[in-house]
């Protein structure tokens, strides 16, 4: 017996579901559809941390049919009603799978100190692949949003080797202890000098946030380690994604200005 198609929600459809991804299923137009996938309907019982494949499709069928009921209620208090049963939905199946994030965080880094910036970015993605999954195909969740953070874990990487510059700016190891004992031959000792004199107060190619930014991260005061995007945010009243923003802009300022010099 083959699996019953879904189609795509016209723009409008979505519009009026708050822009929230569903697909259409026949069973929705069925007439016991509300008593099979509505607020009211009993959720199968699952025991321990993990929630089963089949209890995933389950909360996520739910979650496809409230955003469709969302796209045909006229009325603004019933489309409120169904969208906090899409949330409560989805929210079950992000607790419910959260260890596939701890999951795909252990398996793709090798440092633990910069998991917790990971699986922070990576519970954004979980999200995200909840919301994307088709219940009705032949793919198990846990497959999909393991593929799905592994992806994003590769993309995450790829952006924060550039950040570090860990091949050409060694920003770990600057400090004016250190520098008093390097002398102009020892590899990467010019790039650490040069570096230096880029944080400085009267050295005007960085701002004041992003010398703030680059000092907190790569741990370049007294301070014991460096510090993660979260606690920089917290130091200086931002958010983590803006603390990433300022040490990209800052990083790259460095990284043009340093490479013009080696050109000379």
């Amino acid at each position: 017996m083959g699996i019953p198609a879904t189609t795509s929600p016209t723009r409008e459809e979505r519009q009026r579901a708050d822009g929230l991804y569903f697909v259409v299923h026949p069973s929705f137009l069925e007439p016991k559809a509300t008593a099979l996938y509505g607020p009211s309907a009993t959720l199968t019982e699952h025991t321990g941390s993990y929630m089963p494949d089949e209890v995933t499709r389950e909360c996520s069928r739910r979650m496809h049919y409230a955003a469709w009921r969302m796209s045909r209620e006229k009325s603004a208090t019933r489309r409120v009603v169904w969208k906090n049963h899409y949330i409560a939905m989805r929210d079950l199946v992000v607790l419910g799978n959260r260890k596939l994030v701890f999951r795909a965080v252990r398996r793709w880094m090798s440092n633990p100190s910069r998991s917790d910036d990971m699986i922070s970015d990576c519970q954004i993605v979980m999200i995200q692949s909840v919301a994307a999954f088709n219940p009705w195909l032949g793919i198990r969740f846990s497959t999909y949003a393991f593929t799905c953070l592994m992806r994003a874990l590769s993309r995450m990487s790829q952006k924060n080797q550039g950040d570090r510059l860990a091949k050409s700016l060694p920003l770990e190891t600057i400090s004016d202890t250190e520098q008093a004992s390097l002398s102009a031959s020892e590899p990467g000792s010019r790039h650490q000098t040069r570096v230096d004199l880029y944080l400085k107060e009267d050295n005007t190619l960085l701002s004041e946030r992003e010398k703030q930014v680059l000092i907190r991260r790569f741990r370049l005061d007294d301070r014991q380690k460096a510090g993660t995007l979260e606690q920089v945010g917290k130091e200086l009243g931002l958010s983590k994604e803006r603390v990433r923003q300022v040490q990209t802009t800052a990083l790259d300022k460095l990284r043009m200005v340093l490479s013009a010099l080696d050109g000379i």
